[in-house]
């Protein structure tokens, strides 16, 4: 008799974790290797953040927090999401967590019954699928289309959902292909969500403040008031603030939900770490200086790894409006052989026949739910990209 539980079997290791662990694997081993798998930023936590930790240290706030947050900081998520996106919350109704994947995780946890379904456009994040599977759900992934930027259309939307759908979740802009939904994109699907008064909303928004150009980042609550009250937005520091290693998420969503969350997290981690609780009030409230900074340096990277994989023999790269990846197909290159003669045949093996002739190490599309293509993480430095960019265009020009 195994001592794994039935919630286990129904979930897989993470393909962006087992990516990086091969890159470092072969790293190990003396190869030179380019590892474009991780969704973090290069840049280190801004130096102000960095000072509130210390200073939280020093005044010894080092004890239990409540287990929703301490309350500077549930008030500064309040603040935020006034000031940046129009909605109107009282602290009792955020919850932090550590990390917006703990969130996600107790969101379905607390709210999915066996059965329940959870609609997520594909491609999508890793993580959705197995997350809802361990709470005994099923994940109904929507195809989406490169020729509709990735995204999710309202007829789609309406076809997807039936009397068991509990939630739809939508990332935007999206991990793994950077697309973001305009307000106008957005209202297409709340307009389907208002005819469907038993689905609920879950929206990750971590990626809010890395969109280019004149894109204007909006969130479903946002643009369709009256679903504030089944809507859980999600989001975090990590992204935003260079701050991933401090695990701080949060939500903010109606009140009988965050309690539920609470409750749930009360038995399971309590409180996040109070230091990095400390250094999230001082992201939020302090001088935001640090953001349209990152947002440009990423920007510049994105148009330059478009640029060189749209020049590449058998890549079609999409300009994505937002996060910090790129998503193109190889749908040319499948069926052509390497050099010592290997076939082609799935998005997986162009990236395995990638990482082991030219060291670039990259992730398979269909671990993110749709191919063949693969995800590349630009949140390297530029000289870094221009390397893996020029081995990936010399890997596809040896394809025959």
């Amino acid at each position: 008799m195994s001592i794994v539980s039935d919630a286990l079997r129904r979930v897989k290791p993470s393909a962006t974790v087992a990516a990086s662990q091969k890159a470092r694997d072969l790293k190990a081993q003396g190869r030179t290797i380019i590892s474009l798998t991780i969704g973090e930023p290069d840049f280190d936590t801004p130096d102000n953040v960095k000072q509130a930790a210390i200073a939280a240290i020093q005044r010894g706030e080092t004890k239990y927090t409540p287990v929703a947050g301490i309350e500077p900081l549930r008030q500064a998520i309040v603040d935020k999401f006034r000031r940046e996106n129009g909605l109107s919350y009282k602290p009792a109704q955020v919850i932090v967590g550590t990390g917006a994947k703990h969130i996600l995780f107790n969101a379905f946890l607390a709210t999915v019954n066996p059965g329940d379904e959870v609609i997520v456009p594909a491609p999508f994040w890793v993580s959705y699928p197995d997350m809802v599977a361990i709470a005994d759900g099923r994940c109904v992934a929507v195809p989406t289309r490169m020729e509709d930027g990735f995204k999710l259309t309202a007829q789609e939307l309406e076809a997807a959902i039936t009397p068991r759908t509990k939630w739809l979740l939508l990332n935007s802009p999206s991990n793994p292909s950077g697309a973001a939904y305009t307000r106008g994109e957005l209202k297409a699907l709340t307009d389907v969500l208002v005819r469907h008064p038993h689905v609920w909303v879950m929206t990750d928004d971590i990626y809010e403040h890395l969109v280019y150009g004149e894109f204007e980042f909006t969130t479903p609550a946002q643009v369709e008031p009256s679903l504030l009250d089944r809507t859980l937005t999600i989001n975090g520091v990590s992204k935003s603030y260079a701050m991933t290693g401090w695990r701080i998420g949060y939500a903010a969503g109606p009140l009988p939900l965050i309690k539920a969350m609470d409750m749930l997290q009360g038995q399971q981690t309590s409180g996040a770490c109070s230091i990095a609780q400390w250094a999230a009030v001082e992201a939020l409230n302090g001088t935001q200086g640090f953001i349209p900074e990152a947002r440009r340096v990423f920007e510049g990277r994105r148009d330059l790894v478009v640029s060189m994989l749209n020049q590449t023999k058998y890549l079609k790269c999409p300009t994505p409006e937002g996060a910090f990846y790129v998503y193109p197909s190889v749908a040319e290159a499948l069926g052509r052989r390497t050099p010592e003669g290997k076939v082609i045949e799935t998005d997986a093996d162009f990236v395995e026949a990638l990482l082991e002739s030219e060291g670039v190490a990259v992730v398979q599309g269909t671990a993110f739910g749709q191919g063949p293509n693969f995800r590349l993480s630009y949140a390297a430095a530029t000289p870094v990209l221009e390397e893996a960019c020029g081995k990936i265009q010399r890997f596809c020009a040896s394809l025959n």
